[in-house]
């Protein structure tokens, strides 16, 4: 099954409460939320108080994908803010085994991003202890950029490698996902699509979601 985590990083940012709302009404599954600390990445976000303040008005599942340096210092805030799921960076992880372990320990499933540049084998030794992959399909940062070609064929080997070891993690592509190249992304494995501008930049979020994931067809 395809689900569509549209980023609240495209959304109105005045009014993020009403956006939530209104793309889970038109049937989002899940709520990618973009955590930048101006360090790991060139641009800051938002933080857990914000997260905190979403969490009630909504049944969304909350992805919380943390861009930040040394995330395990901020693990517990962003469970305790109502994050179903927590992805840190391999890259900025010194001790990746033992930030994965801190965030099943508070009760959260964990995912470990990769940026385009690093490879998806630095992840068989730890995929046994993951529920999610997310590959970025442009540097991360900023939102509105074109999707990597060269990263469907990244995409296609870390579904290979899950195959391969039998994990059940599932496999999130974030960056330049639009209707158009979704089936491109689908093909290659990914089952999770993460798209900002392609739902919040369209006229009709509904039919934006629904052609994402109808690419799938």
């Amino acid at each position: 099954m395809i689900k569509v985590a549209p980023s609240l990083l495209a959304a109105d940012m005045g009014d993020l409460r009403a956006a939530v709302a209104r793309v889970e009404q038109a049937g989002a599954d899940y709520l990618h939320l973009d955590v930048m600390d101006g360090n790991f990445v060139p641009n800051i976000s938002y933080g857990a108080a914000v997260i905190k303040a979403l969490r009630p008005n909504s049944a969304l599942f909350f992805d919380v994908h943390l861009m930040v340096e040394e995330p395990g210092r901020f693990l517990a805030d962003f469970a305790a803010a109502g994050a179903d799921l927590l992805t840190v960076h391999y890259e900025a992880c010194r001790h990746l085994h033992r930030v994965i372990q801190q965030i099943k320990a508070l009760g959260v499933k964990a995912g470990v991003a990769l940026n385009p540049a690093t490879p998806v084998e630095v992840l068989r030794d730890i995929l046994p202890d993951l529920d999610l992959v997310l590959l970025m399909s442009v540097n991360p940062g900023f939102g509105g950029q074109s999707y990597i070609e060269g990263c469907t064929a990244k995409i296609a080997r870390a579904a290979a490698l899950l195959k391969e070891l039998g994990c059940r993690a599932e496999l999130e592509v974030d960056g330049g996902i639009y209707a158009a190249n979704a089936a491109q992304v689908i093909r290659a494995g990914a089952n999770v699509l993460v798209s900002g501008t392609g739902v919040f930049g369209q006229p009709d979020w509904a039919a934006a979601i629904a052609a994402l994931r109808g690419a799938a067809c």
